[in-house]
């Protein structure tokens, strides 16, 4: 008897159908997985073989063929576990084999028959609900799948109470999308004192999702300006967060199975590798630059990342995806993220200061900032220099104005962007071009006249003057008018600077 069973493969963030095949024959004992499975999948026949016993039950002492199908697609993870399982109780007879047919099934399998948290849920639902099929997942995923919609989940505990479900001893409770998590601000503008240059950068930035690269002397607020950002940052929409949420499935990061509408912030260690960074590995995964999708990946200390590492950046903040070729696959990850960076000004960070700084100024200066290649500083939007504090500056009073009305002003920026923007690709200012840019992002005479001069005055590259008149855009809307003046058009330039040549 040959028992089917379906399931998935997950592909970068696309979940493409399997068919588990388990068939129960004469000859001597044996258990075999075929159809191109990689280590876990492998292992998968002692955690199903343990997971049978913990229930009280044996193997037939014949042979076992498992087969995934299609047989040249490669098979990794450990949630093939619960549909090998659930295959080869439908060969013995335990389980209906057309119940069976009717849902797809993920899930690993513990030894004692519990089932463990696995990657990907999310994926598995909505390629369920797209097959008008039900899912049958983990019990602690279940909130997670109950996302997809219109699907029914089963969520057990472990595979003896799946059992009792099919069999009517006693019913699965379907699982709720359960309550959103708290979002974590982090903190307030008002911690922040002075700096009301650099605060209005990253009001710029938020309000329009444009790069920023800030340039200081240590202990100048350059992290504690990063990590205000979130508490401005408009929240995300619902499509929005289904699709960040699709990719920490996919991670294995959706932590309860819980949706938040808080932009993400990564901020990644600059010992970071290359695959960590972008993704990739021998099971290729989503990097810190798609864990940031639609949020903000912040890049402290910037120059002391591995040149090739940030070079790899480069492909994803023009083009908004990651691309991950390998000999057996490619696939590719959603990245549309606005960056933020930091850096001091040489190893020393003191270069501004003739009393602190070492005795290889300005040499060590123009060593350090050239580890940053300059097509990489060409595709940051918003180029600052963050002053040293005084002693003065640090015994003023708190700002009045905090985190709360500056993200006002950019939600109102944000929503103006995103009705004239609907029913287009892009969502904020940093990703129009083409037509969609000459149609609302042209500045008057003025302006014009101002870029062009300035344009030749700074040698501004294709890229640098595109980004000029999205920044001008951006603080037009944060202004609430609706044509690009001179004054908008100085102050973006203001942000600008030539790339070095490296």
């Amino acid at each position: 008897m040959v028992a089917l069973v379906q399931t998935v493969a997950f592909l970068g963030l696309e979940a493409r159908g399997v068919e588990v095949q388990c068939q129960v024959a004469p000859g001597l004992p044996a258990f075999n997985v075929v159809g191109l499975p990689d280590k876990a999948v492998a292992e998968s026949r002692e955690r199903v073989r343990a997971a049978i016993a913990a229930m009280g039950l044996s193997l037939p002492p014949k042979r076992i063929t498992v087969n995934l199908s299609p047989a040249d697609l490669p098979k990794a993870g450990s949630h093939y576990d619960l549909p090998i399982a659930l295959a080869l109780l439908g060969a013995m007879g335990i389980v209906d084999a057309e119940t069976l047919a009717s849902y797809i099934v993920v899930g690993e399998l513990s030894l004692d028959g519990r089932l463990a948290v696995t990657p990907g849920v999310l994926l598995a639902a909505l390629h369920a609900s797209a097959e008008n099929l039900g899912l049958i997942c983990p019990a602690l995923q279940g909130s997670e799948a109950a996302w997809a919609g219109d699907v029914e989940v089963l969520a057990p505990a472990n595979l003896l109470a799946l059992l009792n479900h099919f069999k009517g001893q006693s019913i699965l409770t379907p699982p709720d999308t359960g309550p959103a998590p708290e979002p974590d601000y982090g903190p307030d503008l008002k911690d922040v004192k002075g700096q009301e240059t650099a605060k209005r950068a990253l009001e710029i930035a938020a309000a329009g999702g444009h790069n920023l690269l800030m340039n200081g002397p240590p202990g100048s607020g350059k992290s504690l300006l990063a990590s205000c950002l979130p508490g401005i940052l408009p929240p995300l929409s619902p499509s929005e967060a289904l699709e960040v949420s699709m990719v920490a499935s996919v991670a294995g990061t959706l932590e309860g199975g819980q949706m938040s509408r808080q932009r993400p912030f990564r901020a990644p260690h600059h010992s970071a590798s290359m695959a960590a960074l972008v993704g990739g590995g021998l099971k290729v995964r989503p990097g810190e630059v798609s864990m940031a999708h639609l949020g903000v990946l912040f890049l402290d200390e910037l120059p002391e990342f591995q040149r090739a590492v940030l070079d790899s950046l480069r492909q994803p903040l023009e083009t908004g995806e990651v691309s991950v070729a390998r000999a057996n696959a490619h696939v590719t990850f959603p990245a549309r993220v606005q960056m933020i960076a930091a850096m001091n000004p040489c190893r020393c960070g003191h270069l501004g200061d003739a009393a602190l700084a070492c005795s290889r100024a300005p040499r060590c200066a123009a060593d350090y900032q050239a580890k940053v290649s300059g097509p990489l500083l060409d595709r940051i939007d918003l180029h600052i220099e963050v002053e040293a504090l005084s002693a003065a500056d640090l015994t003023m009073p708190p700002p009045a104005e905090g985190s709360g009305a500056v993200a006002e002003r950019v939600a109102a920026a944000r929503s103006t962007q995103r009705q004239r923007y609907a029913g287009l690709e892009a969502r904020t200012n940093s990703e129009i071009d083409g037509d969609e840019l000459e149609k609302h992002a042209t500045p008057d005479e003025p302006g014009r006249a101002l870029l062009t001069q300035a344009a030749q005055a700074i040698r501004l590259s294709a890229r640098g003057y595109t980004r000029v008149l999205r920044v001008s855009r951006t603080i037009a809307d944060l202004a609430g008018v609706e044509k690009i003046g001179r004054i908008h058009v100085a102050e973006a330039l203001s942000y600008r600077r030539q790339a070095p040549r490296n």
